[in-house]
């Protein structure tokens, strides 16, 4: 394997014809969604964000694998389905559900969120190890390329992605080698560079790692939220995490996403329900 010629992913304007998209999705395994968010939406955000990632510290501890992985000085503010706007608006963007529903609905039938959070990378950081993230259910590492697709995850810049600042890393290809337990080298990475308001949607399959900063004075903020086959266990649980009077009055796909509703993976009668109903009829939204 050689170190890729591209300077970076392929971007497409994100109300491209799904098709397009899709196309070098499979082909690379991730692409650069431009205009996700407007210049205002990505204002407001981060200002509605600011003192929750203010109050955050980065990764500290004894365990040295975790917070390299973490990151020294990167901060990483969890549970952003309490932001309002997250709610209300990302969560309901249709570039989300339809790039979802062509991922999951024909090889696993339905889908919800996996985890939401903001990652700063702040100056003098180190580049976090590569990874795929597949690997939160190691049953899908061993099953390599040829296993479901168990995830994929969308990385919206909050800031500019930039190489010097942190810019996630990626290998594109990667999701079809042989043996998932080789995730590449840095040198094979290409980074993913963004303005603010763009978004990286990305398999599951993929090797990538947050970049290095090696800026003295600027921080690279991005929200990422990962989206997984509903027969899975997300990292985070949206329906302990909200109370469900946050959720009454969101559309129903927000409410299934989020797992209010009950879920329906390929060939199944249903999961996720109470006394053999719809949760979201069980709770009464």
């Amino acid at each position: 394997m050689t170190t890729p010629a591209a300077t970076t992913l392929r971007k497409i304007d994100a109300r491209a014809p799904l098709d397009e998209i899709m196309a070098i999705y499979r082909e690379d395994g991730a692409v650069i969604l431009e205009g996700v968010l407007t210049p205002d939406e990505v204002r407001t955000f981060n200002e509605e964000l600011a003192p929750g990632v203010d109050a955050t510290k980065p990764a500290e501890g004894d365990d040295e694998f975790l917070v390299a992985f973490l990151g020294a000085n990167t901060k990483r503010l969890d549970a952003v389905i309490n932001s309002k706007l997250f709610r209300e608006q990302l969560l309901d963007l249709d570039i989300v559900h339809n790039l979802s529903e062509q991922v999951f609905h024909e090889e696993s039938g339905d889908y919800w969120m996996a985890t939401s959070q903001i990652i700063e990378i702040g100056p003098n950081s180190d580049a976090q190890p590569l990874h795929r993230d597949n690997e939160v259910w190691p049953l899908f590492r061993s099953l390599g390329p040829s296993g479901p697709e168990a995830t994929i995850n969308f990385i919206v810049a909050l800031t500019e992605f930039t190489e010097e600042n942190g810019a996630t890393r990626a290998i594109p290809g990667s999701q079809n080698w042989e043996d998932y337990d080789n995730r590449g080298t840095p040198e094979q990475t290409i980074p993913v560079l963004m303005n603010p308001g763009d978004a990286l949607f990305m398999s599951g399959k993929v090797a990538h790692g947050g970049g290095a900063n090696v800026t003295t004075n600027k921080y690279r903020r991005g929200l990422s939220f990962g989206i997984c086959a509903s027969y899975l266990v997300g990292e985070e649980a949206y329906g302990l995490i909200l109370d469900k009077e946050d959720v009454r009055h969101l559309p129903r796909r927000v409410q299934s996403i989020l797992g209010f509703r009950s879920h329906y993976p390929k060939d199944s009668y249903g999961i996720w329900q109470g006394n053999y109903q719809d949760i979201g009829d069980y709770l009464g939204l």
